[in-house]
């Protein structure tokens, strides 16, 4: 007898229960194309950019309904060994993930972050920077400016910090290139460390979008001399894939960037 797998999956206006018939054939990765994070922002007020999600909006439901298929699903709970899953579309978060762009697992997960919401739109330019600190560094979008750990992204603008650590769980990842998959954050060990995986023998890289680089800035001596001051405005912008460009007096630390447009839900 052929074993079955039963895939519950929400949407925004209904709910789904997909029987599925498991031959045991080879797991195929589920291939889709979009834009880019890398294409040009307008000037303009505010952050002067688009948003990341808005290289989405044509897309975004056939990106949300490829991604959250039931082939692309059932491919997932099998690969985990489950008999069902359930996951609900969100819209698009970003994962600030460190780790060898070639792993398919490992640890360290407690230093990655989660922006629950674009960050892009919500950042400052680096030549309004001084704008920023006269305003006590307070952004227009009201987050608070770090001098000693700041980000950058791929146009120069001056983010938010995400939020630290990501939560356990399961998302559904991808790069927007040709691989959409399950990563598993796990809870973290007595020692505070945090494991994590990938489904599908995808690999960090698989699910990195190029277009979207980012950065953390962190003072090299002292508090005062790593500021984005310092930032070459000619560096920008990075090209996909790019590596983030040193400022003077920081220590930089890059990071790939993980586009989330799902997340497992419990029973």
């Amino acid at each position: 007898m052929v074993p079955e797998l039963r895939l519950t999956l929400f949407t925004n206006v209904c709910l789904m229960t997909i029987r599925i018939r498991l031959p045991g054939e080879h797991t195929m990765v589920r291939k889709h194309e979009f834009g880019a994070c890398g294409q040009p922002r307008p000037h303009g007020s505010g952050s002067g950019g688009l948003s990341r999600r808005s290289f989405l909006v044509a897309g975004t439901a056939a990106a949300a309904t490829a991604a959250l298929s039931p082939a692309a699903l059932a491919q997932s709970a099998r690969a985990a060994g489950e008999t069902e899953t359930k996951f609900k579309r969100i819209s698009t978060q970003f994962i600030a993930a460190l780790g060898d762009p070639d792993s398919t697992s490992g640890s360290g997960a407690q230093l990655w972050g989660l922006w629950r919401q674009d960050p892009g739109p919500r950042g400052v330019r680096l030549n309004r920077y001084e704008r920023l600190k006269a305003a006590g560094g307070v952004a227009p979008a009201q987050w608070k400016f770090d001098s000693t750990d700041w980000w950058l992204e791929e146009h120069g603008l001056i983010m938010e910090q995400p939020d630290f650590p990501v939560p356990p769980g399961k998302y559904l990842v991808t790069g927007n290139r040709e691989v959409t998959t399950v990563l598993t954050v796990h809870p973290k060990k007595q020692d505070g460390a945090q494991r994590w995986e990938l489904d599908d023998g995808a690999t960090i890289y698989d699910v990195t979008h190029l277009g979207c680089r980012s950065a953390r800035y962190t003072p090299a001596t002292s508090e005062s001399s790593c500021s984005p001051a310092n930032a070459k405005l000619t560096a920008f912008p990075v090209a996909p894939g790019g590596v983030m460009p040193p400022v003077e007096s920081c220590n930089k630390q890059d990071y790939a960037v993980l586009l989330v447009i799902g997340v497992a839900v419990e029973d």
